[in-house]
Order: C-alpha cells, then structure tokens, then sequence
C-alpha cells in the first residue's frame, strides 16, 4: 500500500490588517486584555468582492507552485470551510471551475470547522494510500470578519477570528520512513451548542420570512470560553498521545508541532503537559487571529517558508473545535 506526504504548501491572507487597538473603537475593549486572553495582537479582514473560494484559489496557486505542479495535475480537491461562498453548491466546485475549468475532478466539502483541515488530511492520504487518485489539493479557506457581532456585547468572539486560507497538496511517496503514520479524530455532539451558529436553520418553520428579518444573537457564533479552552486543552493532548501509540512513538519524540490557532494559552498549556518544549512550535495566531479550517495549513506554510520543517522530522499536527470535534495527524516530513 502507498503512502503520502505533503509536497507543497501554500497560503493567503487578505491585505487589511486590523489591530487590537483598531477594534478598541468599535467596541468596550482593549488590546491589553485582548493579548491577555488570546495573544492575538492584528488579524486579516476581507473587503468586499473577496470571496472563500477566491481566498483558496490563491492559497492553491500558491501550494501548486510550491509542488512543482499545474492546475491540470490534481485529480481531486477537498475543500475545508464554515463560511462558504453561498449555501449550496460547496465552495470546492467553485475553486474548480476557477482552476481547472478543463478537467472535471472532484470536489468535496468538508464542514468539520477547525479540525476540518486535519479531517481533509485523513481522507486525502486515503485516497492515496488506495491508489484511488495520485495528486489531492487540500484547502482550508475562511471569511469570518463579514459574520461578527462587531460590538461590546459581541466581543468575546468577535476579537478572536481573522480571515485566511491555506493548502496543501498531498501525493504519494516511495520512502517507506517518511509520509502520514497516524490519523485519529473524534467528535462529541453532546456539546455542540457550546460553540455554534444557531440560526438560521432548516428547524425553522419558515426557515426564512419576507420582508425585513430580524436579526438577533442566534445569528452570531456562541462561544462557551472556559469550557471550550478546558475541553480543548484535555482532547489535544489525549489525541497526539493516542496518534504516538498507533505510531509506536513518545510525544517527546515530535519534533515539531503545528496546532490550530485558537488560544495561544491552549497550545502553550498543551505543549507544557506533553513535555515538549515552546520552541519546537510555530504560532501565527498573534499575526492572523483564529482562522479557523485555514489555521493549520497557514502553519505549514509559514514554518516550510521559514525552514522549520526538515526532512525525517516527526511533526504533529492537532485541532480541536465546533462540534465538538478534534483531531491530530503524525507524519515524518519529506
């Protein structure tokens, strides 16, 4: 059986930078506590005419180019996103048509929120391994900033999300000692309303009224902090000590960690009860905030453009979220 690695990175961020203290004049905050909480200092906004899908057409050019590769020679694209570009259709088939127009793959979207990146990793290196397709682009792509409660009322949220994109392109190595070794993602519904987007929904009878809706905070993501922060805490570590155990490796063999960009605290405190040391990490939350399906490949990108990932390391890569859902994948870097 094949296995996988990752051959190219790549990634886009739109050019608005909003600072904390930008956000200390739309609401009762500051950049103090912002930092404080999150150690988010800036984060991306879209402006208008961006789109999801445009985000991750960029981020792919990118991820090809890094690859060595063209449009033409993906043979399937999976797509990872909360806010996608309308309802329905999903925004993988809109990154299609705008990439390669010419050759009809397939296009699969992934609604897995922040661990949906590391979801989209599992099914590509599957897909692999089955010799089902030799060339996966990978996506996670998200515009938060045109969906936040801009507002004191609204801020615990809203101060925590920027806007971003990532991918990746996943093939098949021949090097037994490098590629994916271990996937292992979980969910926990009971706690899906603790983090969540209520309305609108298909519950609704009529789902939608005419004339004039009324928005109300359903309309805005709900975030239960502490219990999130602590349930996040705990599964990380959880799920990279059972991705060892399938491996048959320690957590303090993992040579480099890139984790989803929720909290810095939440990585911090998970690197700390893992024993490994803060250095064989790579934040970007303090430059993007948390973009969500878009946090791990940004990471990649940015610790590949920095010469962070060499080849045989053991990398880890962790995420938790709505959903709940969780997960981490270990690879050797090649």
């Amino acid at each position: 059986m094949l296995k996988s690695r990752i051959s190219g990175a790549g990634m886009f961020v739109p050019p608005k930078v909003v600072k904390n203290t930008d956000l200390e004049k739309l609401m009762e905050t500051s950049d103090e506590w912002i930092q404080q909480r999150s150690g988010i200092q800036e984060r991306r906004w879209a402006e208008p005419g961006m789109t999801t899908s445009g985000m991750g057409l960029e981020a792919s050019k990118a991820a090809l180019n890094d690859a060595g590769k063209k449009p033409d020679d993906i043979d399937a694209i999976i797509f990872a996103t909360l806010s996608p570009d309308m309802n329905f259709p999903g925004s993988g088939v809109l990154l299609q048509k705008n990439l390669c127009p010419q050759k009809m793959v397939p296009a699969l979207d992934v609604r897995n929120q922040c661990s949906g990146f590391l979801y989209s990793l599992s099914i590509a290196d599957a897909w692999i391994r089955t010799g089902m397709y030799k060339c996966v682009l990978v996506v996670g792509s998200e515009i938060h900033s045109n969906g936040l409660d801009i507002s004191t009322e609204g801020r615990d949220v809203s101060v925590l999300f920027g806007d971003g994109a990532g991918a990746v392109v996943v093939e098949p190595t021949s090097d037994v000692n490098a590629g994916f070794l271990a996937h292992n993602l979980h969910s926990e519904g009971e706690h899906a309303e603790r983090l969540c987007i209520l309305r609108p929904s298909s519950s609704d009878f009529p789902r939608l009224t005419k004339g004039d809706m009324k928005i109300d905070r359903t309309f805005f993501a709900q975030m239960d902090g502490k219990f999130v922060f602590k349930n996040a805490v705990t599964r990380m570590c959880e799920v990279i000590h059972e991705a060892c155990k399938d491996a048959g490796v320690k957590p303090q063999d993992i040579d480099f960690v890139i984790a989803h960009q929720a909290n810095m605290r939440i990585n911090q405190m998970v690197l700390q009860q893992l024993e490994i040391p803060q250095d064989k990490t790579l934040n970007t939350i303090q430059k993007y905030g948390n973009t969500t399906a878009a946090t791990i490949p940004i990471g990649i990108t940015e610790a590949k453009r920095q010469g962070l990932l060499k080849k045989g390391q053991l990398v880890a890569m962790v995420g938790f979220g709505s959903g709940f859902t969780w997960g981490a994948n270990l690879m050797r870097w090649s």
